[in-house]
């Protein structure tokens, strides 16, 4: 039976921390989907086909990752999937009681799901999508905290204040 984990994600943008644990999970996993919310209610930088396109292309040489966009109940999605495991990034302790609330109400909604948590490199703990596009706004570098791809189309998308 195969493996098949689902890393789902706003990703907007996708960062090096992202691309760290996508990675880190294909040599544990078969198969990783990373599943790209469409959240309606979350104002995003670049729409849902933007995001699953940039994942795509940087994942493009890698057989493991499919990306997917999804709504709805994670654990639905997971179904669909065929997975039985949620891949969840832990960066600092805050991030603990969130996810560790979502994964025991995954965990009800649907006991064969199992969460699984993986932590970043040390030098990729403090970076979220967030602080990418605040820095980047404000005239900061971001070239090592994103791929390439990603800081073109920052830089396209999103002017920086003087």
């Amino acid at each position: 039976m195969k493996r098949i984990a689902v890393y789902p994600g706003s990703f907007d943008p996708m960062t090096n921390g992202h691309v760290d644990l996508i990675r880190r999970g294909c040599h544990i996993f078969d198969q990783v989907v990373v599943a790209v919310l469409r959240n309606v209610e979350k104002a995003a930088l670049f729409d849902v086909e933007e995001r699953v396109a940039m994942i795509r292309s940087i994942f493009r040489r890698e057989p493991k990752v499919s990306v997917k966009a999804f709504s709805g109940l994670l654990v639905a999605f997971v179904r669909e999937e065929k997975a039985h495991v949620v891949v969840r990034g832990l960066r600092v302790v805050s991030d603990f009681e969130y996810e560790f609330q979502m994964a025991l109400m995954n965990r009800r909604l649907d006991p064969e799901v199992e969460t699984i948590f993986l932590t970043p490199k040390e030098e990729l703990s403090y970076l979220s999508s967030r602080l990418v596009k605040q820095v980047h706004e404000l005239g900061g570098d971001v070239s090592g905290l994103v791929p390439p791809l990603v800081l073109r189309a920052l830089k396209k998308k999103m002017p920086r204040r003087p």
